[in-house]
C-alpha cells in the first residue's frame, strides 16, 4: 500500500472510532454515505460507495483550506449529529 492509501486507511479506522460509541449516528452515517456515493458505484472497482474524489476535494478545500485534508474524527461526529438534527442525512443528494 502506498502511504497515501495507509493514511486514508488509518483516517478511517479513527472516524469509525470516533462514530462507534455513538449508535443513534449509525443510521445518519449510512444514510448519509449512500446520498453521497455515485451511482452504480457496485460497478466500479474498489466496489465501495465513496462519494466523487472531486467532491471531497472541493468540499475540503472550502472547510479547511486544502484539498486533501482529512477532518478530524470529531468534526466527522458533529457533522452526523448535524444531520440526525435535520431530520435524515441532510438534504443533499448528489449529482446523479
Amino acid at each position: 500500500m502506498t502511504g497515501r492509501r495507509v493514511r486514508r486507511w488509518a483516517y478511517l479506522v479513527s472516524a469509525a472510532g470516533a462514530i462507534g460509541p455513538h449508535p443513534r449516528l449509525w443510521p445518519a452515517g449510512l444514510m448519509t454515505l449512500r446520498r453521497l456515493a455515485p451511482r452504480r458505484w457496485w460497478r466500479r472497482w474498489p466496489p465501495l460507495p465513496v462519494p466523487d474524489a472531486d467532491y471531497l476535494a472541493f468540499r475540503m478545500e472550502t472547510a479547511y483550506g486544502d484539498p486533501s485534508a482529512l477532518p478530524p474524527p470529531a468534526d466527522v461526529v458533529a457533522y452526523l449529529e448535524w444531520c440526525r438534527a435535520q431530520g435524515g442525512a441532510g438534504r443533499y443528494r448528489g449529482a446523479r
